[in-house]
C-alpha cells in the first residue's frame, strides 16, 4: 500500500509548516468573540504553535510526551494542537462536560504530562484530582478571566507559554524548523478517547500516516476547496470535529470560522454562511424539527405553498440523483418556488451557500436525508470510527444512495464476516488502543478493524447499516429486530429527542423516549397544558398522549412484532455531563437500561 503523500508532504507537521510558509497572509480561520469575527491569517497559526511547541520544550516536553486539552472549540484549541504535535507530542482531547473523575482516568491513563484547561472551570477539575494524578507536571490555562490571583506553582497562564515559547525560540533559532523535520509517517500524533460505553475509555492512537491518509481521503470524496468556508461547532475532543476543522482545513486551505458559543451557533451559521457543513444526526434532527414548529404557526397558505414547494423539490431531487435533466416545466416551477419559500427555509438554517452536507456518527433517518435534498442541498451519509481515523465509506456527489452509507472510500476496503459484522482496512486503521494490548487484540485482528457493527452490501458496492451487533433484539418469540431503525423513525418527530427501544428476551418492544424539551414546551403553553417543570412537563397528560400518537404513527411503518406497545418518557433533563449521553447527545443503551431497570419493568 502506498504512503500517503500530500503535496510531497509525508507527515501532517510538514504540511502545515508548508501551508504557514506558502499562504502565510491567507486568513486560515475566524473566531467571533463578543460578536465581531476576528481573523487570523496562516501566519497568525503557525506563530502560535510554534510558540506553544517551543514553550513546552522549555518546560521539559520531549518527542511521545501526551498533552490533553479541556476546552470547548476555540482558536487556543488549534493553536495548542499544532504546536504539541509540532513538537512530536500527542494530542489528547477532554471534553469541557467531563467530571472531574472523567478527567483523573484520562490524565492517569494516557500518562499526560502537561494539561490544557480553557477557564477556571475546567482548571478546577484538574486542581480537584492533581494530588492522584503523579505524572502531570504542569496546567496551563486559555483564559485567566476570574484567576488574576491565582499563585500556584503548577499552573501558568497560556500567555506565560507563549512568552517561554519566544525565549526559547530566540535562544534555539532552529528548534521549531528541526522538530518538524524530525517527525515521521509513523509517530504517534493524537489519543481519542472512545466513549467507554462497553467500560473504562480507550485511547485510540492515531499516527501522522493515519491522519494523512484521511485528510486526502476527505478530499477524494468531497472535494473542499481552497474558497471554502465551515463553521467549527463540534467539539474538538472527537475524532469528527478534528478531522474537518483541523486537518481538512489545513490539506484544503479552506477557512474555518470557530463559533463564539453553543449557544450562538444557528445565529452564527447564519451570518457565515458556510459552503460546506458536517453535522452529526442530532443537528440535523433539530434543524428539521425548528422548521416543522414554525409550519404549525405559519398561515395556512404557507403551509400550503411550503408542501408545494417541498414536493417539487422532490421530484427535483429525484432527476438530480439519478443523473437526469429534469423536464423544462418542471425545472420553471421548481426556480419560482426555490426562490419564494425554499431558499427563505434554507436562509434560515444557513445553509442556502451550502455545495453538499455530510452526516455521520450516528444512525440517521433516510426521510430527513431525503428533506434536505428536496430542499435543494444534497446531503451525504458517511461512516467510520475512531479505530479508522473517520471516514471509511461514503456517499459522494457522483456514487450515492439514500440509506446506505455509500462505498468504501479509496484505498479502504470493507468486508462482510460470515456474522455479518462490518470489517475494515487500510491507511487510516489505527495502531490500536493505548496501553491496551488485549482490547488492541479483540479489535485489530490480522490488520482488519472488527467494527461491532452489523451491515449488508447490495449488488453495486453500497453498504448498508443493519445496527450494532450487541444492540439487535432477540425477542422472547425468536424474532430478530434492530431497534435503531424504529428509533431513526421516532427521532424524526420534532418532539422527541432521543429513544430507546427495549425488547431483548422480553414478549414486546417497549421504548424509553427523551422529549425535546423546546418543542414540548412550546406545545403544552400553546395548548394550555399546566406544568412547573420539566418533570412535570413529562408526567401531563395531554404530552403523554402527544408522544404517544408520534410513537402510534411511527409504529404504523413497521410489522406488527416490531412495533412498540408501551412506553416511558425520561422525566429529567439531561445534559453531556450526564451519563446516559455521548458528547454528541445520544442516550447510551447500555447505562439507559441499568439506570431506569425499575421503569422498564413497568413496562411489562
Amino acid at each position: 500500500m502506498s504512503e500517503p503523500v500530500v503535496d510531497g508532504c509525508r507527515t501532517v507537521s510538514a504540511l502545515f509548516a508548508k501551508r504557514v510558509h506558502e499562504r502565510a497572509a491567507k486568513v486560515a480561520l475566524r473566531e467571533k468573540d463578543l460578536g465581531i469575527w476576528n481573523e487570523y491569517t496562516w501566519a497568525d497559526w503557525g506563530e502560535q504553535a510554534m510558540l506553544v511547541g517551543l514553550g513546552l520544550k522549555a518546560l521539559g516536553l520531549e518527542r511521545g510526551d501526551v498533552c490533553s486539552v479541556a476546552a470547548e472549540i476555540c482558536k487556543e484549541w488549534l493553536f495548542a494542537d499544532l504546536g504539541i504535535i509540532g513538537v512530536g507530542g500527542v494530542t489528547n482531547g477532554v471534553y469541557p462536560t467531563d467530571s472531574p473523575t472523567q478527567v483523573e482516568y484520562l490524565i492517569n491513563d494516557s500518562g499526560t504530562r502537561f494539561y490544557f484547561a480553557e477557564d477556571e472551570e475546567q482548571l478546577d477539575k484538574v486542581l480537584e484530582v492533581r494530588a492522584r494524578t503523579p505524572s502531570l507536571v504542569r496546567i496551563i490555562v486559555f483564559d485567566m478571566e476570574g484567576l488574576r490571583n491565582l499563585r500556584d506553582p503548577q499552573c501558568m497562564s497560556f500567555a506565560a507559554l507563549l512568552a517561554l515559547g519566544r525565549e526559547y525560540a530566540a535562544q534555539h533559532p532552529d528548534a521549531w524548523t528541526s522538530e518538524i523535520a524530525a517527525a515521521r509517517p509513523d509517530d504517534l500524533m493524537i489519543l481519542t478517547y472512545t466513549s467507554g460505553t462497553t467500560g473504562p475509555p480507550k485511547g485510540a492512537m492515531i499516527s501522522q500516516r493515519n491522519m494523512l491518509y484521511m485528510m486526502r481521503n476527505l478530499q477524494a470524496v468531497y472535494g473542499i476547496r481552497e474558497t471554502d468556508e465551515q463553521l467549527a461547532f463540534l467539539p474538538l475532543a472527537h475524532v469528527a470535529g478534528r478531522m474537518f476543522y483541523t486537518f481538512a482545513v489545513i490539506e484544503s486551505c479552506s477557512v474555518v470560522n470557530l463559533v463564539e458559543s453553543q449557544e450562538t451557533a444557528l445565529q452564527d451559521q447564519q451570518e457565515i454562511a458556510p459552503t460546506i457543513h458536517f453535522a452529526v444526526p442530532r443537528v440535523w434532527e433539530k434543524q428539521f424539527s425548528s422548521v416543522v414548529i414554525k409550519l404549525k404557526e405559519g398561515t395556512r397558505f404557507g403551509r400550503f405553498a411550503y408542501d408545494l414547494a417541498l414536493g417539487t423539490g422532490t421530484r427535483m431531487a429525484a432527476y438530480h440523483k439519478a443523473d437526469r435533466p429534469a423536464p423544462v416545466w418542471l425545472r420553471a416551477v421548481h426556480a419560482v418556488l426555490d426562490v419564494l419559500v425554499l431558499k427563505n427555509v434554507r436562509i434560515l438554517l444557513g445553509i442556502d451557500r451550502c455545495r453538499w452536507l455530510s452526516t455521520a456518527a450516528a444512525p440517521i433517518a433516510p426521510d430527513l436525508i431525503e428533506w434536505y435534498w428536496a430542499l435543494g442541498r444534497p446531503m451525504y451519509e458517511v461512516y467510520g470510527q475512531t479505530e479508522c481515523t473517520g471516514i471509511a465509506t461514503a456517499n459522494t456527489p457522483h456514487a450515492h444512495r439514500v440509506g446506505s452509507i455509500g462505498r468504501a472510500t479509496p484505498g479502504t476496503d470493507v468486508v462482510l464476516s460470515p456474522e455479518g459484522e462490518i470489517l475494515i482496512r487500510g491507511p487510516g486503521v489505527i495502531q490500536g488502543y493505548w496501553r491496551k494490548p488485549v482490547k488492541t487484540a479483540e479489535t485489530f485482528r490480522d490488520g482488519w478493524l472488527h467494527t461491532g457493527d452489523v451491515g449488508r452490501i447490495d449488488a453495486d458496492g453500497f453498504l448498508y447499516i443493519v445496527d450494532r451487533m450487541k444492540d439487535i433484539i432477540i425477542t422472547a418469540g425468536g424474532k430478530n429486530i434492530t431497534p435503531s431503525e424504529i428509533e431513526n423513525q421516532l427521532k424524526f418527530s420534532p418532539y422527541i429527542s432521543d429513544a430507546v427501544v427495549i425488547g431483548d428476551r422480553r414478549a414486546y418492544l417497549t421504548c424509553l423516549v427523551m422529549i425535546d424539551q423546546e418543542n414540548v414546551t412550546k406545545f403544552a403553553q400553546d395548548n394550555d397544558v399546566p406544568f412547573t417543570n420539566f418533570t412535570s412537563l413529562c408526567h401531563a397528560s395531554a404530552v403523554i398522549d402527544l408522544i404517544g400518537a408520534e410513537i402510534e404513527r411511527v409504529n404504523a411503518r413497521f410489522a406488527r412484532v416490531e412495533t412498540v406497545k408501551r412506553f416511558a418518557l425520561i422525566d429529567q433533563l439531561l445534559d453531556p455531563e450526564d451519563e446516559e449521553l455521548t458528547p454528541t447527545m445520544k442516550l447510551k443503551r447500555k447505562v439507559v437500561n441499568e439506570k431506569y431497570a425499575a421503569l422498564i419493568e413497568t413496562l411489562y
